[in-house]
């Protein structure tokens, strides 16, 4: 179905185990960094998913361990997600029915607009963009499943 794969339950698509490879570029700097790690996608009590984030994040050759957690909970319509922060706050939504999705977060004087794309039932990928005053950042993330 060209370049996106549709997805009919956003939930049930990310359940499970996800290998996570992540570069992370400072377009006023040039500086990279890159994270590799996996995510954990499990139920969460009162339905939904926990994302469990984990694994090395390098940035101008120093790597350090990092984590995060998210909450991925059903949406407005059947198949969508309402992606909040592990305090409950409001992330962005998800609906990736036809395979791909923008989403807006502001933050302060920040935006962040992430571009999700799932090209089959074993691999997705998103693209964020932050712009603000002190910020012009790039974070490109694969996602493999692990069998």
């Amino acid at each position: 179905m060209g370049e996106f794969w549709p997805v009919a339950d956003v939930l049930a698509h990310l359940a499970g185990r996800w290998r996570v490879d992540r570069t992370v570029r400072d377009l006023t700097s040039g500086a990279e960094g890159r994270f590799e790690g996996a995510t954990l996608f499990r139920p969460l009590d009162g339905g939904g998913l926990l994302h469990e984030e984990s694994g090395t994040f390098t940035w101008q050759g120093v790597p350090r361990p990092a984590e995060r957690t998210l909450r991925f909970l059903p949406g407005p319509r059947p198949g969508t997600a309402d992606v909040r922060f592990s305090d409950g706050r409001p992330f962005h939504d998800l609906d990736l029915t036809s395979g791909h999705h923008v989403a807006d977060h502001p933050c302060s004087a920040d935006l962040y607009r992430g571009e999700f794309t799932v090209q089959d039932t074993d691999h997705w990928h998103t693209t964020w963009r932050v712009r603000g005053p002190a910020k012009d950042l790039l974070l490109t993330t694969d996602y493999a499943r692990e069998h």
